[in-house]
């Protein structure tokens, strides 16, 4: 078999690390892939980011199943193009991407159908908006409507803030057409947790749970990023919590979307807050798995991929169970100099070590330039580290964290703390 996996993150590599292990597949394509991703002997990059010609590659080389990572061709319509050619493809039409490229389209969905979610309004007028974050007072979410690389969230700690991102957005422009339109919503104060299913249109197969961590610097400090590092599983996600969101979140967003007939299929990831009195609330849903949870989960995952996708595909995801590592899996992220607003680029990488059953280290802002592996993106590496618990998990992850030198690294050194509290 060959597959092809859309993109070149940390997430893609990670999924096409773990499609690679089955001994059914012959080649996994990455368009366009990495540096890491050029370096695996079972890996093969391919320079196409063109959907049409996607499609054209696809058909040519029989490709069995085609996996889409990230969230600008699922919501440029790759999945509609796919299917329309009789190619089996593993994510959401653009009709039911916009749970992710519309956060109007996704609180407007949830409020109709029930769904718990933080209260807002939709505005584009900068005058209506400032009049609402005066009324409502800080803290106060400002979200850009439309797909903004994870970086369209302001969380206003105060007036001023709020103001400022509301001008940002709205009068600045700084995000484009994406932030043409801005949702404001209520803070939710509590714990997060990324809650990924995947989906084939009516049958619903929850993975890992995992845990995210937004914030640049240690102790949740500084800017909010893609995402620095994540853990898995999440202890937060109790066995009845984990009933709960199924019953109160994931079922009902499936059962809406096929009521308002675009049932969705693909990797549906609902960013959870769980309140001190334990009641879980939808901050914002993905229509993809999350950077970086996709590194440890996939670290974690015994079942052959393979077969679980051409489930999802065929519409029988009913039929498959998942198999985890019971081991903790703690994923660091090792950020370029500058990473957010300015990261740097070139910088030589050295010193990752080969992977072992403990450890695994999967690229994504990284390139091969003259034979050497360079910086090419703000999150350059995703160092996973597995072990019998959060803390040995972390002290795994560090420690190859050391081995690895780039000028400007910058990563955090707390990664799984809220775990090792549970």
């Amino acid at each position: 078999m060959k597959i092809l996996v859309v993109g070149s993150g940390g997430r893609e590599h990670a999924l096409a690390w773990k499609l690679a292990q089955s001994e059914r597949v012959q080649v996994v394509y990455v368009a366009p892939g990495n540096g890491g991703t050029a370096r695996d002997p079972r890996l093969v990059n391919l320079a196409i980011t063109d959907l049409h010609a996607l499609a054209d590659f696809a058909t040519k080389e029989h490709i069995a199943v085609t996996v889409v990572g990230p969230e600008t061709p699922l919501a440029g319509g790759i999945v509609n193009l796919f299917r329309a050619r009789g190619l089996k493809v593993f994510g959401p039409t653009k009709e039911a991407a916009q749970l992710e490229s519309s956060k109007d389209f996704a609180k407007a969905f949830m409020k109709r159908h029930g769904i718990p979610t933080a209260e807002y309004e939709t505005f584009s007028d900068a005058a209506a908006a400032h009049a609402y974050v005066d009324a409502k007072g800080a803290p106060i979410v400002i979200k850009a409507d439309g797909l903004a690389a994870g970086k369209g969230v302001v969380v206003a700690m105060t007036l001023d803030e709020a103001h400022q991102a509301v001008d940002h957005m709205l009068s600045d422009n700084r995000f484009g057409d994406a932030g043409a339109r801005i949702v404001i919503e209520e803070f939710l104060a509590g714990e997060e947790a990324s809650f990924i299913v995947m989906c084939d249109g009516k049958n619903v197969l929850p993975l890992a749970t995992s845990q995210d961590h937004k914030r640049l610097l240690d102790n949740d400090q500084g800017p909010n990023t893609g995402g620095m590092g994540a853990y898995s599983p999440a202890p937060i996600v109790t066995p009845a919590m984990h009933a709960r969101v199924m019953r109160e979140i994931i079922n009902p967003t499936i059962q809406g979307m096929a009521k308002d007939g675009i049932p969705f299929s693909g990797f549906l990831y609902a960013g959870l807050m769980i309140d001190a009195a334990g009641n879980p609330k939808t901050l914002e849903f993905n229509c993809r798995m999350g950077d970086p949870e996709t590194q440890p989960i996939m670290a974690r995952l015994k079942t052959d991929l393979v077969g679980v996708m051409e489930h999802a595909v065929n519409g029988t995801l009913d039929a498959v169970g998942l198999e985890w590592d019971r081991r903790t899996a703690v994923g660091v992220v090792l950020a370029a100099a500058g990473y957010p607003d300015n990261p740097a680029k070139g910088a030589v990488i050295d010193g990752i070590p080969a992977d072992t059953p403990e450890s695994v280290t999967f690229h994504a802002g990284t390139a091969e330039v003259d034979g050497n592996l360079v910086t090419s993106g703000g999150r350059v590496l995703c160092v996973v580290g597995l072990g019998d618990s959060v803390k040995m998990a972390q002290k795994q992850a560090y420690e190859t964290v050391e081995k690895i030198h780039f000028d400007g690294m910058q990563y955090r050194r707390d990664i799984g703390w809220r775990g090792l509290k549970h």
